[in-house]
């Protein structure tokens, strides 16, 4: 069992390096810091959503954001959209689970405001949806997909397409990517 055990530490690693290798993901974690600095500077909000596991990272990045990553400081305007299952479960049987994401895109954002959302497949369509209503709110979006970017990849102004295809190694990196953002917004922000 050791054996199996160091193997999945070695993927999560190889995959890890590959990011560490490719200069466009760093310039993309670059011009996203500067994207999200420059939105709360100009009083803007940041939204998460994702499903599964994908919305616990949501969540987490989103309270990292609002409460403190490293420094005390006051809290930043970012939340996670699925948090609210009266709103989740309302809108999920009287419409879609598919338009549970894109109803609050279009109800309580506003242009300029910037959404993050996780779909390892880059496939689904709560997502996608949100995405396109963001597209026509003028809200910047940022995809975090795995290897393919899948249908996110085109309705995304940045994409994070993690290198692997294995669900556990891409939401692995997800989180550290998402780590290294609020890191750094957080140092430029309250410099």
């Amino acid at each position: 069992m050791q054996k199996q055990i160091q193997e999945i530490i070695q993927q999560s690693i190889r995959t890890k390096d590959k990011i560490l290798a490719n200069p466009e993901i760093l310039q993309r974690l670059e011009d996203v810091v500067e994207l999200i600095t420059a939105a709360f500077r100009k009083g803007n909000r940041l939204y998460f959503c994702g499903n599964g596991g994908s919305a616990a990272d949501a969540q987490h990045l989103a309270a990292e954001f609002s409460g403190r990553f490293y420094k005390n400081r006051r809290a930043l305007p970012a939340e996670a959209l699925h948090c609210n299952t009266s709103y989740l479960t309302a809108v999920a049987n009287d419409y879609s689970f598919d338009v549970i994401y894109a109803r609050l895109v279009e109800g309580i954002m506003e242009s300029g405001d910037v959404l993050l959302g996780f779909s390892t497949s880059g496939n689904s369509p709560n997502i996608l949806l949100a995405f396109e209503a963001a597209r026509k709110s003028g809200i910047h979006t940022i995809g975090f997909t795995g290897s393919s970017g899948g249908k996110l990849k085109d309705l995304s102004d940045f994409l994070f397409n993690v290198p692997a295809d294995d669900t556990p190694r891409i939401q692995e990196s997800h989180i550290m990517l998402g780590h290294i953002i609020c890191q750094l917004v957080e140092e430029k922000y309250f410099a």
